[in-house]
C-alpha cells in the first residue's frame, strides 16, 4: 500500500453488525483532510461491507480482500470529492468498491482473452456466432449509455441489484434505505433505462 495511506487491519468478518454506526459523511470528510484515525474509523466502520460487494462480483475471497484494498486506497485518495447532496457515504463507498471489483473481473477476462487468442487464431467462426457476439456488445455498450442517464441514486442501485447480485433486500441495507425505496429506485431505474434504450431502436 502507499506509504501514505494509513494501513487498516484486515478486512473485517461480513456479519460484523452495521448498526447505527459512526457518521460515515464526517468521516470521510476528515478523511479527506488528511486524519489517518478517521480513515482507519471509516474502514473499520465499512470495509466489510465493501468486501461483501467486492466477493459478489470477483467470487473468490482473496480477489475480493484485494479489491477492497484497492477501494479503500482509492477513498483515502480522493475522500474530498464526495458530495453529500449527491448521495449517501455508503453509496459512495460502495460505488468505488463496485467499480474496482469490475475492473479486477474485466482485467481479468481481457487476460483470459489474450491467452486464448493464439489458440483461436485460426479457427473458422460460424457467421452466426460472430452476428451474435456483435449484437451482444452493441447491447452492452446501449445499455452503459444508458446507465449514465439514470439519477446517481437509480444507478447505484441498478448497479448493486443487476450487476452485484444483490436482491432488493439486500440493496435496502447496503444503502441504509426502507425496502419500499429501494424497489422504487429499482424500478424507476429500469423504466428509465427500457425507455432511453428503446429511443435507439
Amino acid at each position: 500500500m502507499d506509504p501514505g495511506v494509513p494501513a487498516p487491519a484486515g478486512v473485517p468478518h461480513q456479519g460484523a453488525p452495521a448498526g447505527a454506526g459512526p457518521d460515515l459523511a464526517a468521516l470521510l470528510q476528515r478523511s479527506a483532510r488528511g486524519d489517518r484515525a478517521a480513515f482507519a474509523e471509516l474502514y473499520d466502520a465499512s470495509a466489510a461491507r465493501v468486501y461483501g460487494l467486492a466477493l459478489r462480483v470477483v467470487r473468490d475471497p482473496a480477489q475480493a480482500e484485494e479489491v477492497t484494498q484497492e477501494a479503500f486506497l482509492e477513498i483515502w485518495r480522493t475522500a474530498s470529492r464526495y458530495d453529500a447532496d449527491r448521495g449517501s457515504a455508503v453509496s459512495w463507498l460502495l460505488t468505488i468498491g463496485h467499480r474496482k471489483a469490475v475492473d479486477r473481473v474485466r482485467s481479468a477476462e481481457a487476460s483470459s482473452r489474450r491467452e486464448s487468442t493464439y489458440h483461436h487464431h485460426n479457427q473458422t467462426v460460424d457467421h452466426d456466432t460472430t452476428a451474435d457476439a456483435a449484437t451482444a456488445s452493441l447491447e452492452a455498450r446501449r445499455v452503459r449509455a444508458a446507465l449514465t442517464q439514470l439519477t446517481d441514486v437509480q444507478r447505484e442501485a441498478i448497479e448493486l441489484a443487476y450487476f452485484g447480485g444483490y436482491t432488493h433486500t439486500e440493496v435496502a441495507s447496503l444503502l441504509d434505505l426502507p425496502v419500499g425505496t429501494a424497489k422504487t429506485r429499482i424500478r424507476d431505474g429500469l423504466i428509465r433505462l427500457r425507455d432511453t434504450i428503446g429511443v435507439g431502436r
